[in-house]
């Protein structure tokens, strides 16, 4: 027994010790790719921003208002979609309406299901009123700047792009398990996305943006073509390069919004991003465990708690100048820096139980994972 104590005691020392590393190299790289931001075009072409809707959320107004607000000047489509004529989002846009009278925002309501993603679904039955040749499809928690459409349309008119995606940083909305969760994805979530894209290691397509072509979108098959896929984004972006066209990541970050009130609340959200990452491949999500030093460095602590301290203190200071970084990128802060060592143990906590997890919430619906990250509503959540 004390030898297998020591050899996890010896693993543990090492994977911080790595992780340090890791998080050092991936902090010099963030602020490398964020070092000059990304071009604007100036082309008027037409575009339709597709809003899959399901409720409101805390300043839902404001986050999509900030599509309304935009430098572009060609045409743009604001197609909104929801499944029930009681949601509470309808409601929000009528005083979209209101409060914008000079754009043009279509909202479709319709209760058809084309499988078990009711977002996938939302979007199949927007798909047959987009007006315009470019499509942007962004979440409804997702927030831009004033330039975000010409940004994204300098992107998408390189040679060869199929898809542009956008990183994200995290805002709290909702008191301080959303600002724990703004921070998951500052802190963490950032770092480990720009340094697999600015090294390929990582093929991302994201629900911040999916921007295209509507020939595109028309070429994979629409969008009820993932309607029983849990990482419905990354499939839409594989179908994309599956035609021999990039997905682009470029220096742009748009603005993702919490609104977790409760522990629980913020466990279940990050739970199913968990599981949804894992299904994409085994091998790299096994990787990510050298993305948490400073928790593995305290447990090593238990075993070595000379070293195991030392790498504590060192991966602390290292989170810290990796947290401050990417506050200075964003221009905004997620959460206090004190919270640091709450949010990396509450992360390492979420990782280590998506292993265990057959079925994940998403928006109160329970969705069972079967084999390739197909998913199927359970029973009891069926209409």
């Amino acid at each position: 027994m004390g030898y297998i104590t020591a050899i996890l005691g010896s693993l543990a020392v090492l994977l911080a010790a790595i992780g340090i590393g890791w998080m050092l190299a991936a902090t010099f790289v963030l602020r490398r790719f964020f070092a000059h931001p990304a071009p604007a075009a100036d082309a008027i072409v037409g575009v339709t921003i597709l809003k899959p809707l399901h409720g409101t959320e805390p300043r839902f107004l404001d986050t999509l208002a900030s599509f309304l607000t935009q430098s572009h000047t060609g045409p743009v489509q604001f197609l909104c979609g929801v499944q029930r004529a009681d949601d509470p989002a309808i409601r929000a846009i009528d005083a979209l309406r209101r409060r914008h009278p000079e754009a043009v925002i279509d909202l479709v309501i319709d209760s058809t299901r084309h499988g078990s993603s009711g977002k996938i679904s939302n979007l199949a039955n927007l798909e047959p009123h987009i007006r315009h040749p470019v499509v942007m499809l962004s979440d409804s928690d997702i927030a831009v700047g004033r330039d975000y459409i010409r940004q994204v349309l300098a992107a998408l008119d390189q040679p060869n792009v199929g898809i542009v995606t956008c990183a994200y940083h995290g805002r709290g909305d909702a008191g301080f398990w959303s600002r724990l969760g703004a921070a998951g994805i500052d802190w963490q979530f950032l770092l480990g996305l720009i340094f697999g894209v600015a090294n390929r290691l990582a093929t991302p397509c994201m629900g911040s943006t999916i921007a295209m072509r509507r020939d595109t979108l028309e070429r994979i098959g629409g969008f009820a073509r993932f309607a029983d896929v849990l990482a419905d984004d990354y499939a839409i972006g594989a179908a994309v390069r599956d035609l021999g066209l990039a997905v682009l990541v470029p220096p742009l970050l748009v603005t993702h919004a919490f609104d977790e009130r409760s522990a629980r609340a913020l466990w279940r959200h990050e739970l199913r991003w968990g599981v949804t990452v894992r299904d994409l491949g085994l091998a790299p999500y096994l990787g990510l465990i050298v993305t948490f030093p400073l928790p593995i460095a305290l447990l090593a602590a238990l075993w070595w708690p000379t070293a195991g301290l030392t790498l504590a203190g060192i991966a602390l200071a290292v989170r810290l100048f990796a947290a401050i970084s990417v506050e200075r990128i964003a221009g905004a802060q997620a959460a206090p820096l004190w919270v640091l060592p709450i949010r990396d143990t509450f992360g390492f906590a979420v990782y280590c139980a998506s292993f265990c997890v057959r079925s994940v919430d998403w928006r109160g619906a329970t969705l069972r994972i079967g084999p390739h990250g197909r998913i199927a509503a359970a029973p009891e959540t069926l209409p």
